[in-house]
């Protein structure tokens, strides 16, 4: 499952919504990427949103 390491965004579900109105379920899935970072002087590589991504390089 496709779940942020950081902050645990993970997917949620909600409707496609046609013309017609119709409503059919549908996911909205996170961004996830896979990135390095530094932990306790060693490299680890986590699964992270991309909103954690970036505010990752902002701290």
């Amino acid at each position: 499952m496709a779940k942020c390491e950081i902050c645990g965004k993970k997917p949620m579900s909600g409707n496609n919504v046609s013309f017609s109105q119709k409503k059919t379920k549908r996911q909205f899935k996170p961004n996830i990427q896979r990135a390095t970072f530094y932990e306790d002087g060693r490299m680890v590589r986590k699964h992270v949103c991309t909103r954690c991504l970036r505010t990752s390089v902002k701290v």
